[in-house]
């Protein structure tokens, strides 16, 4: 019989939208507040998928990557969105947000977006916040599925996705020979 066993950390990040470059700043700096230093900054790529976001943020919107060295285990990504939706309040203007803050979370094996909609892959967290699984690892890189956004699916981060899994697995197994060393309890963040 199978036996409970506590999550392994996860490696936060955040895919910040953004076309104001002062509310990208500012809502980098509100996400250090809430999650420490910052150890991965990617390439700000366009965001020409759709031009949905347009009438709130404006044109010519970019994607850039984020992540923080501290690691979190899974359950917090669920009160991560909330601060995620509360700093795009506070940094919206008339016409809407200024920038938007996906904020998720990869591990060696998949990687998972927080949101505020239900849609039929997403599996309910509670307070409001559903789980959307956007790719798995297999074959050396994350596949996506049909419902993926199209961004995530079209391999534009594939590379910066590869470098922040390294990231993540060296922290992992440093926090494996730490934990070897001291105890087999978890810690809630890393």
């Amino acid at each position: 019989m199978a036996k409970p066993h506590p999550a392994e950390p996860t490696k936060l990040f955040v895919a910040v939208l953004w076309s104001d470059e002062d509310a990208l700043n500012r809502a980098i700096a509100q996400l250090c507040e809430h999650y420490g230093e910052i150890d991965f900054t990617g390439a700000d790529h366009p965001f020409n998928m759709t031009d949905y976001y347009e009438p709130e943020m404006g044109k010519d919107l970019k994607r850039r990557f984020v992540t923080f060295r501290r690691l979190l285990l899974p359950e917090n990504l669920r009160q991560a969105k909330h601060v995620c939706n509360s700093i795009e309040d506070r940094l919206a203007g008339k016409k809407g947000r200024r920038v938007n803050l996906d904020i998720g979370y990869l591990d060696h094996n998949k990687i998972v977006l927080a949101s505020f909609k239900n849609a039929g892959q997403k599996i309910y967290m509670g307070d409001g916040v559903w789980i959307d699984l956007v790719a798995r690892y297999r074959g050396g890189r994350y596949c996506s599925f049909e419902w993926t956004f199209p961004d995530f699916r079209d391999g534009r981060y594939d590379q910066e996705l590869a470098v922040i899994r390294q990231t993540y697995l060296e922290q992992l197994r440093a926090i494996r020979h730490a934990l070897r060393m001291t105890s087999d309890r978890l810690p809630i963040s890393y």
